[in-house]
């Protein structure tokens, strides 16, 4: 790699927290990871979205988005296909939350514990964890990344139906408050509830903010 910093792959899920990634949380986790000295690439999967969510009523709307397309909202146009990850580019990978985790990088929302995860998604966290480089998961994405890596220990809060398709995904899932962090050090994993819990941007910001730190700790 030619930079000398931390360089981290951020995975987005599309724009908006209803049907892609939690603006907050995903900003917050950028802001971060440039505050303790890393650079990043956003990563999308180059897949049509679930649905479309109007976010002042919570209703479906009738038409069809790219996640892609979507999250280089976020991204301010400097995204890729997640498709062209290279792990061997990346010191390590961050997802920020946001219900498009369970809906476009997963099917979690719809099938639970026997849900599938977005074929890109998987290889991504796959590939990473057999480079033992570290993970990062924020809010809902933990329950995605545990089933993928099999036995990971995290957290989302104190959400019972979460932690109870987690613990059937074969994870272990630990209660955790605002601006607390679960580290997995079998797995380089590291997860915060940040939204699953009643939050603030400011909470959010202590959670993304810790999490990153033990990002890059992991990183060594």
């Amino acid at each position: 790699m030619s930079s000398t910093k931390p360089r981290i792959a951020v995975i987005l899920s599309g724009c908006g927290v209803f049907d892609g990634s939690e603006i907050h949380e995903s900003v917050l986790t950028l802001l971060a990871i440039n505050r303790h000295g890393g650079e990043y690439q956003c990563f999308a999967p180059d897949i049509r979205q679930h649905h479309v969510i109007n976010h002042i009523t919570g209703s479906e709307m009738p038409e069809s988005r790219n996640v892609m397309i979507e999250a280089a909202r976020i991204a301010r146009g400097d995204i890729k296909p997640l498709s062209e990850f290279v792990a061997d580019d990346f010191d390590a990978i961050a997802l920020p939350g946001g219900f498009g985790a369970a809906k476009n990088l997963s099917s979690l929302a719809f099938d639970g514990p026997n849900c599938t995860v977005e074929a890109d998604v998987a290889e991504a966290l796959t590939t990473m964890a057999e480079h033992k480089k570290p993970i990062a998961a924020l809010c809902i994405t933990p329950a995605v990344v545990a089933r993928v890596l099999k036995g990971a220990e995290v957290t989302i809060g104190a959400d019972a139906d979460t932690a109870a398709t987690i613990t059937a995904m074969g994870g272990t899932h630990v209660i955790k408050g605002h601006g607390e962090i679960v580290i997995d050090r079998k797995h380089k994993l590291v997860t915060t509830p940040c939204y699953m819990l009643d939050a603030n941007i400011g909470q959010i910001a202590d959670g993304a903010d810790s999490a990153i730190a033990a990002l890059f700790d992991l990183i060594g």
